[in-house]
């Protein structure tokens, strides 16, 4: 009676471990996430002085609008100036989200939307207007330059 007993929890045994195997197989034959996509936009591209501007991040991976960011946060600046302004932005609603600020400063200005969301992070960058455009930035000037200068400003209560 006992072989027989023994015999039975060996074969269950051998069946659990069967289908967990399974499972762990099907686990790694799964494809890695989609990537994040941001689309940033910017209304109106040519500004008016202390008239407001929108900026959006429409947050999506796959088909799939992300409304659970981790970090959304614009970084704004005017071109040529070493203050970087970052302002962290909440989801307003169908993974948008959504600063209105206006300026009261002419010129050139840059927007840079970080966002961090599902281990992933981008950061796509657009410039604008406010009433008669500035001397731009040197398009060959390394962004990781003008993130420090922002984060050096940051630090400072900027």
């Amino acid at each position: 009676m006992k072989k027989y007993l023994w015999c039975v929890l060996s074969i269950l045994f051998l069946i659990l471990a069967a289908s967990c195997g399974k499972q762990d197989n099907h686990n790694a034959t799964n494809e890695p996430p989609q990537i994040i996509e941001v689309a940033l936009t910017i209304k109106p591209e040519k500004a008016e002085l202390n008239k407001p501007v929108i900026f959006e991040a429409k947050v999506t991976q796959g088909k799939e609008a992300v409304e659970d960011a981790d970090e959304v946060t614009f970084e704004i600046w005017r071109s040529k100036d070493e203050k970087h302004e970052k302002i962290n932005v909440k989801h307003a609603e169908n993974g948008i989200y959504r600063l209105e600020k206006s300026f009261p400063t002419e010129g050139t200005y840059y927007v840079i939307s970080h966002v961090t969301a599902r281990d992933m992070h981008s950061m796509p960058k657009k410039d604008f207007v406010v009433g008669t455009p500035s001397e731009p930035e040197d398009p060959n000037a390394s962004h990781s330059n003008m993130d420090m200068k922002g984060h050096d400003n940051s630090t400072n209560g900027h």
